[in-house]
């Protein structure tokens, strides 16, 4: 059983999207905490690809998600990109808009995928589950 952090325990979670309604959407369904047992969110919006690629060169970043359909360069190809060039790369989730799309996901190396329109339930989950593999040291690389 996992212990319960402190109240003071943060993580930092990246969200990339073009939409702000989109960034708006994961931010509220995640929530503040998803699950008792992992660290308080401070979120960090990213609006283009040049600001991920910053916000993850800093490190830093516990979970990165990433919009499959963002313009002009989507999540996927970006997931695959960073799983490559960035040592001890933080997990990603990639948001799909359709389950057809898992076996993309499957090819851009994401940890993880949230299917769209988004459940909070699902989302909350997901990235509960990314969090504790984070900090148990399990790899999220497959």
């Amino acid at each position: 059983m996992a212990a319960v952090p402190d109240r003071d325990s943060r993580v930092t979670v990246l969200v990339y999207s073009n939409r702000p309604e989109v960034r708006a959407q994961v931010r509220t369904a995640v929530g503040r905490r998803p699950a008792p047992d992992t660290g308080r969110i401070e979120w960090v919006e990213c609006a283009a690809q040049a600001e991920v690629q910053r916000e993850l060169d800093q490190g830093g970043i516990d979970v990165a998600i990433l919009d499959g359909e963002a313009q002009p360069t989507g999540g996927m190809g970006l997931a695959r990109q960073f799983k490559y060039e960035i040592d001890d790369c933080p997990s990603i989730v990639v948001l799909i808009a359709r389950r057809q799309d898992g076996w993309l996901a499957s090819w851009s190396l994401a940890d993880a995928v949230i299917n769209t329109p988004i459940d909070p339930v699902e989302s909350a989950t997901v990235i509960a589950e990314q969090l504790r593999r984070r900090d148990t040291g399990i790899p999220v690389v497959r």
